[in-house]
């Protein structure tokens, strides 16, 4: 038996390694060592442990990649006369127990069949976690080794077993199988040699076993990038890459070979996204660069299967080997689970972190949570017997589904109230979004509102139905809001005491904000902006915490989820902005008061600027067409139909819209409890904080309030509902904050007025969800009424140019008109047409046809592309005989007392046409890119590891 070891720059690993080669229980025969240009002592360590046996250490230059080097040195062994059965091949930094050679040889006599077995691999230098016991390779080229990430050895893995490779650090193998073979391929001159050699082994007939009982210690220095050679550069992950699509490439069935370069190239584009996600730019690039070298050099891959070709007697054998198909499936879902943990957890971490800041200042101050049962219930039993002991738990449960019984109505379509019909398919929102010019009413430039985008967005994931997507929406936005106000809640509880929040705290506080949008009137009477603002605003809230993060480069990473979270929101509410943008100034200017040399650091102050800042850059497509074309109004404007709900002070101060809401009552007892949490010293501060945005909201509400604004069709009041919700969210923090100092201070008298206030506090939900079961009106489920016949519904979905003008009104108190088209007026079309400027030469047109039609009104009726004229009841009298008696209109049927006219012209739908902006195009093109770039930004960094 002959020991092969191969060395470059591994002088700070060799002596152990040297020590570890001659401690070996059975002795070897022979080592012969060669050195790929070692810039360190590394040869000469070498010479002086092994040169005289061997005849010296084969000195080579640092462009002989290993199996140059593996070549060689069988070369030398053949000179030498050596007639060596085993090679052993080592690596200069892998460091053998005493007992691994004799472990590999009695396992070799145990299986005579055996031609190459592998040790155990642990790393160097923790020595207890494993790395590697045998190898394969999955469909997308990525390295298994059947091992959790930093899995210990606990002998959990130690039998004896058949592989498709094993590592080349300790590999024990024929020396004819070796020669056989050829030595490693020439093309993988530093990774990957080991599965290519170990899949060709498999694919001629021969057995590879991994020996547990053999244990090598791998520092694992190249893959690690600790040490760089001529052949990896800087760009080891390239390499790796690279090894490993050219493995696949070359082994792979002829028949699979064109899935195989079609699916490598799609899967490449998926890992540069997955690498892009994580700020990880220069592996994605290395990724591409990988693949385009082999798929430039077709040649070195036909050249490697040639030669494989006549090798491959049990070649379904060596597949049975390969990870199963399942494998990348499940690698995907775990990055995405990593990636959603890590992006969800910054908050926590942020507290965390500034508890043990405090602690290392007072450590007195950090007083350690104690250990309850619940506790010790999280430790020792499983999920189901955890949930099943938890009361909270099973609040929380119950919670939710008395919640989704109360949406039960979202389980339908829903429409009415404040909420249009959702479009019939998913690409009326997507033209909605992307067209500059809109064929609606007599056309329009307005452009879409921003929701439009996230809408369609998740219509699309959800097969293309935007009414699914609305019933979702509102299916899920009180658990989901519930889900955010626990998690915010619980870090803004560890962030007030080191013991943190209690949980009946917390559950109450988390309960009663999901509820915000159900007691406000905003769910039942369909205001779908208010709905979403208040399941967003906590997490939201949450990822503004890391505004307080003491690292500065996680303050960063928080301006950039901020700044996301808050352009979804805005989206719904435009007046979020405003009210953020106001907070922010109030909150600087306190910091400037508070810390005078905060205004020199541009990680305090920048974050939250970046944050605001990212708004209307990502909704430009959205905000700049608006004011360009007279719409600037929509910026102040709930969304959904019009007219909005007003609220005046005391809507304000209950959190209620007008009266839709449940009993005004309720939120005055939850402003009694937010004013009684500023009672106790030790949380005064940050109740005060929820006071100031509190009063902020509520300042910025009476302004915007005191006007109103003048559209086309009618005076509205601005939108209110998303300050509504944000009053509400401030006193629900304020009155959270508040039970924990009293829960922390229960003596003597305060347990009388505790029990008190917490049955006070309980009627907040419980009244909440008893109201919205038993005696909400849920008028977004009743639908709307056109009074249009069906068959003139359906004739105007055959085009634009098929539209139906509709009178409404009579001549003594004033007539209206409005066009429909298509479906009708649908989700993103109100904000739309409410917003678009009075077409002054038809509604002249108008005026003349209820007065006096002539056959050139008539006639202009066609070009504009309207096909029926409608009076719903009750028809004007008059103006029903003047329409009866004009030429060109014939009467059409109707249910009386609605009256109808057929339109008896050529219907022309280029009226309806515009010119495109290229302005809106640029804008949604560097949106859309901006949008990609700022998810990266906020998203977690990654970790290197083998893929």
């Amino acid at each position: 038996m002959s020991a092969l070891l191969v060395s470059h720059d591994g002088g700070r690993w060799l002596p152990a390694v040297i020590d570890g080669v001659r401690a070996q229980r059975t002795p070897v025969d022979a080592v012969v060592a060669v050195d790929t240009g070692s810039k360190d002592e590394s040869a000469d360590l070498l010479d002086a442990a092994f040169g005289a046996d061997s005849g010296g250490v084969l000195r080579v230059s640092s462009s002989t990649s290993f199996p140059e080097a593996v070549g060689l040195g069988l070369e030398r062994l053949r000179l030498q006369g050596s007639t060596s059965e085993w090679v052993w091949i080592l690596h200069d930094d892998a460091n053998p127990e005493p007992g691994a050679l004799a472990a590999l040889l009695a396992a070799a006599e145990a299986d005579p069949g055996a031609d190459i077995l592998g040790p155990k691999l642990r790393e160097w230098p923790s020595l207890r976690r494993l790395l590697e016991l045998g190898v394969t390779i999955s469909g997308t080229g990525r390295r298994e080794t059947g091992l959790e990430r930093g899995e210990y050895d606990q002998g959990q893995h130690d039998e004896v077993r058949e592989v498709l490779a094993v590592n080349t650090a300790g590999m024990l193998v024929r020396r004819t199988v070796l020669e056989e073979l050829g030595g490693f391929d020439a093309q993988l001159p530093i990774f990957g040699n080991d599965i290519d050699f170990g899949w060709r082994a498999a694919a001629a007939g021969h057995r590879t076993l991994i020996v547990p009982d053999a244990v090598v210690f791998h520092a694992e220095a190249a893959h690690r990038g600790v040490r760089r050679t001529a052949l990896t550069g800087r760009h080891t992950h390239y390499q790796e890459r690279r090894a490993a699509l050219y493995t696949l490439l070359a082994n792979a069935r002829g028949r699979a070979l064109p899935w195989l370069v079609v699916r490598l190239a799609f899967g490449t584009v998926l890992r540069m996204l997955g690498f892009l996600v994580v700020r990880s730019p220069g592996e994605a690039l290395d990724d591409l660069a990988a693949l385009l070298n082999l798929y430039a050099h077709p040649g070195q891959v036909r050249a490697a299967r040639r030669a494989r070709r006549e090798q491959r007697p049990a070649e379904e054998h060596a597949r049975s080997l390969l990870s199963p198909w399942w494998v990348p499936y499940r690698h995907g879902l775990d990055f995405l689970g990593d990636l959603v943990a890590a992006a969800t957890n910054q908050a926590q971490d942020v507290a965390e972190r500034r508890r043990v800041a405090a602690a290392a200042v007072a450590p007195a101050s950090a007083v350690a949570r104690p250990r309850s049962d619940e506790d010790e219930l999280v430790e020792d039993t499983g999920i189901v017997a955890r949930f099943l002991t938890n009361p909270v738990a099973l609040a929380l449960a119950a919670f939710v589904l008395i919640a989704l019984v109360g949406a039960r109505d979202a389980f339908d379509s829903l429409a009415g109230g404040g909420l249009s019909p959702a479009p019939a398919g998913v690409g009326d929102w997507w033209r909605l979004q992307v067209d500059t010019w809109h064929p609606l009413g007599t056309g329009t430039a307005v452009p879409a509102p921003p929701y439009v985008l996230p809408m369609a967005l998740l219509a699309t994931l959800l097969g293309g139905s935007p009414s699914l997507a609305v019933s979702v929406v509102m299916l899920l936005a009180v658990p989901f809001g519930l889900w955010g106000a626990w998690r915010f809640l619980r870090v803004v509880g560890r962030l007030v005491t080191p013991t943190g929040a209690p949980r009946s705290a917390l559950l109450w506080g988390a309960t009663t904000w999901a509820l915000v949008p159900v007691v406000s009137g905003a769910w039942s009477d369909g205001r779908f902006g208010a709905v979403v603002v208040a399941a967003t605003l906590p997490w939201l809230a949450h990822a503004a915490l890391g505004f307080a993060d003491p690292a500065a480069d996680r303050r960063w990473r928080a301006a950039w989820r901020t700044g996301l979270l808050l352009t979804l929101a805005t989206a719904f509410a435009a007046v979020l902005w405003l009210f953020a943008a106001l907070l922010g100034l109030v909150v600087v200017a306190a910091a400037l008061l508070i810390v005078r040399g905060a205004v020199r650091d541009r990680s305090i102050w920048g974050p939250p600027a970046t944050a605001l800042a990212v708004v209307p850059a990502l909704l430009s497509p959205w905000w700049i067409p608006a004011v360009q074309r007279g719409a600037a109004e929509g910026l102040l404007l709930d969304v959904g139909r019009l007219p909005s709900p007003v609220a005046d002070g005391l809507d304000l101060a209950t959190g209620r819209l007008a009266d839709l809401g449940a009993p005004w009552w309720l939120g005055a007892i939850l402003a009694v409890l937010a004013l009684l949490a500023l009672v106790p010293r030790s949380t005064r501060i940050p109740v005060l904080v929820c006071w100031v945005i509190a009063l902020v909201a509520a300042v910025l509400a009476l302004v915007l309030g005191a006007g109103s604004l003048a559209l086309a069709a009618t005076t509205v009041s601005t939108g209110l509902a998303a300050l509504v919700v944000v009053l509400q969210g401030a006193f629900v923090v304020a009155a959270t904050i508040g039970a924990i100092a009293l829960v922390h201070d229960l003596h003597s008298w305060r347990r009388a007025v505790a029990a008190v206030v917490a049955v006070a506090a309980a009627v907040v939900p419980i009244g909440g969800l008893a109201w919205w079961l038993g005696a909400a009106d849920n008028t977004v489920a009743e639908g709307i009424d056109t009074d249009i016949p069906v068959y003139m519904v359906e004739s105007s979905q055959q085009g634009p140019e098929h539209g139906i003008l509709v009178v409404r009104g009579s001549i003594d108190d004033g007539l209206t008109y409005s066009v429909r088209r298509g479906d009708g007026v649908t989700m993103g079309e109100d904000e739309i047409l409410g917003l678009t400027a009075e077409d002054e030469d038809f509604s002249a047109q108008v005026r003349e046809l209820v007065s006096r039609p002539t056959p050139e009104v008539i006639d202009a009726l066609g070009q504009s592309g309207i096909e029926y004229v409608v009076l719903p009841a009750p028809a004007d009298g008059g103006v029903a005989g003047v329409l009866d008696a004009a030429t060109g209109l014939i009467q059409a049927s109707a249910i009386a007392p609605t009256r109808a006219w057929e339109v008896d012209r050529p219907l022309d739908a280029s009226g309806l046409e515009g010119p495109a902006s290229w302005l809106r195009i640029a804008l949604l093109v560097l949106a859309g890119l901006g949008t990609l770039v700022v998810a990266v930004l906020c998203l977690p960094t990654s970790s290197r590891r083998r893929s």
